[in-house]
């Protein structure tokens, strides 16, 4: 295969400094994300405010601040307030208070968060299509540019509007190309290490997030000093190549052998003699254009028969609903996505209804992350994915439903129990991901985990209206919907089979057994033949 031809190329590239350039810039890129995902928390919080009515000797203001009433000697009349005084004892400038932010425009408090999942919507699908065409390189290059100076110029911005589109923006570029580049030059034997170390900066960001806003109280200022990292990470890209499985794969054979030369010098490692690599590398190219048009081939023959045995009229059922299975793990992958990140991102941003001090509550759940992402892989290596999903869904139900009923002045209680809501929350986050891959026959899995993406990035958009908006009125639904939609995701996951130790299905048939189960039987009658044969 393909694959297995380059991944042996990478073994004779061992790692060295060639790729921990990679590693360590594609880290700082993703250190650098949660103050932009998580930058409502304190660039647009919700704080007290008061109704400032103009001077008038006879007026009574509304109890929610949001209008107030002038006595006059016949009547009452009621205005809309349209100007407040703001407590600035935790923040001394905010989105919120800048352009009042409050009454009829709280909804545009959630919206500033929510925009960049919009964003991000489409983003991963336009980025695999660009990378897929144009190179790694470029989108990487792209991508970081763009989140730079749009991230670092909303800190310039004065217009409501152009900042909601400026954070729009950065949601749509925020691609995980780079995470994809550093994988694909990563030596086999460490894939799966830097697969879980590379999670570990968005958990470190969150951290520094929380301490950095602590120092700054200020949000353009804070905007800045949050974004202008991203321009340091600029001149580092120079240095990066264009992934060799890219260029093998598209026949620039030349500039693959340079990049893998200078790979192997900064490497201190041997490449076979040049014709020898170049004719492996017309073999890379070859079996996959191969896979590539039999993968095709196959997607297309398995979707015409059952269009053929489905089709009535002008409707069709897609892969993805054609059997009684396939539905069931195509529903059960939906909701779990779409729980998993609301409720990952209603922890985070609701710092203000947990807890007193919104700067160690974000520290704090940062630092759940770091054990969540380091005992993911050997739990459900040990107990499998379903197990480890359940436990960390229900338990993380659990201890989100409990902060309902603890009261507001037990507040070190309260951080507990938020924090093992979402360390848990990120175990099942981290192994539905994985879950999910193995689950989706091969001829609908990119189909699948769009559709999946698609769940989470809704839940993504919803959870900051549920903290944001719903949170103020009724402090205590949050902690309900969050913990209710956990216990309801593990729940759905026990109907979900375990596939530890299991072969990938290729098929919507073998997800169903009937080829696996003939292969099964195949492979036994062959060995009894063979016993018999042997005696």
């Amino acid at each position: 295969m393909s694959n297995t031809k380059f991944d042996e190329l990478l073994t004779n590239l061992k790692t060295g400094k060639w790729n921990l350039l990679y590693f360590i810039t594609s880290s700082a890129w993703l250190f650098l994300i949660p103050p932009q995902n998580l930058s409502g928390a304190y660039v647009a919080p919700n704080i007290g405010f008061k109704c400032r009515p103009p001077q008038s000797l006879n007026v009574t203001i509304s109890e929610d601040s949001c209008s107030y009433r002038v006595n006059t000697s016949s009547e009452e009349i009621e205005y809309p307030c349209t100007k407040w005084d703001y407590d600035t004892s935790v923040f001394s400038t905010t989105l919120t208070s800048e352009f009042d932010l409050v009454c009829d425009r709280e909804y545009l408090r959630a919206t500033y968060q929510g925009i960049k999942m919009v964003g991000g919507f489409v983003s991963p699908m336009v980025g695999g299509y660009l990378a897929d065409r144009f190179g790694r390189k470029i989108v990487v290059v792209f991508n970081l540019v763009i989140f730079a100076i749009c991230s670092t110029c909303m800190s310039f911005l004065y217009n409501l509007y152009v900042i909601l589109a400026f954070r729009f923006i950065v949601g749509f570029v925020d691609m995980p190309v780079f995470y994809a580049l550093t994988l694909e030059i990563c030596e086999v034997k460490f894939r799966s290490l830097v697969g879980v170390l590379t999670a570990l900066p968005w958990a470190f960001g969150t951290m520094a997030w929380g301490g950095i806003a602590y120092f700054v109280r200020d949000w353009r200022t804070l905007q800045l000093v949050a974004s202008f990292p991203n321009l340091l990470i600029l001149p580092a890209l120079y240095f990066i190549d264009e992934s060799p499985r890219w260029l093998i794969t598209k026949g620039q054979h030349d500039k693959a052998v340079r990049v893998l030369k200078k790979a192997a010098r900064w490497n201190d490692a041997k490449l076979p003699p040049e014709a020898e690599l170049r004719a492996l590398m017309q073999d890379i190219e070859e079996e996959a254009k191969n896979e590539c048009e039999s993968s095709k081939d196959a997607a297309s023959s398995s979707a015409t028969s059952t269009v053929r045995k489905k089709l009535k009229g002008f409707l069709s059922r897609p892969l993805l609903c054609s059997t009684r299975k396939i539905t069931l793990i195509t529903a059960i992958m939906c909701v779990d996505y779409f729980i998993a990140a609301t409720v990952f991102y209603g922890l985070s941003l609701n710092g203000t209804n947990f807890s007193a001090d919104p700067f160690i509550y974000m520290i704090l759940i940062g630092v759940m992350e770091i054990p969540a992402y380091t005992i993911t892989a050997p739990a459900i290596q040990k107990f499998g994915r379903k197990k480890t999903s359940v436990f960390g869904f229900t338990v993380s139900g659990v201890a989100i439903l409990a902060l309902a009923f603890i009261s507001k002045d037990v507040g070190w209680l309260i951080m507990t129990f938020a924090s093992l809501g979402k360390m848990l929350i990120s175990v099942a986050f981290q192994t539905i991901y994985i879950y999910v891959n193995e689950l989706l026959p091969t001829v609908v899995r990119g189909e699948g985990l769009g559709i999946a993406f698609i769940a989470s990035k809704m839940g993504s958009v919803i959870a900051p209206y549920i903290t944001e908006y719903l949170g103020p009125f009724v402090p205590w639904m949050p902690s309900i919907i969050f913990g209710g939609g956990a216990l309801l995701a593990g729940f759905l996951t026990m109907f979900l089979p375990e596939t530890k130790g299991k072969p990938l299905p290729d098929t919507i048939s073998d997800l169903e057994g009937k080829k696996m189960r003939k292969r099964r039987d195949d492979h036994e009658e062959g060995a009894e033949e063979e016993t018999k044969l042997n005696s």
